[in-house]
């Protein structure tokens, strides 16, 4: 299924939840995996979260995110 915005075929995904051990994460589409979360629920929440951050996030700290993200991966 595409995605607000894409035209086309369906790009590969992958997964965007993981787990480590017995902790859950979640990657960014930066690369930069965020975590640990007790559950898979708690990750799922988390990732949530971080999209409405940056979804209201002003320009500066998208680009200050950004240049840590590039130094993560």
């Amino acid at each position: 299924m595409n995605r607000i915005g894409e035209d086309g075929g369906v790009p590969g995904r992958s997964k965007r939840f993981f787990q480590k051990g017995e902790y859950w994460y979640y990657s960014t589409r930066e690369g930069v995996d965020i975590g640990p979360f007790d559950t898979h629920h708690e990750a799922e929440t988390g990732a949530s979260d971080f999209i409405d951050f940056i979804l209201h996030a002003e320009p500066e700290v998208i680009q200050t995110l950004g240049r840590y993200a590039g130094k993560a991966a």
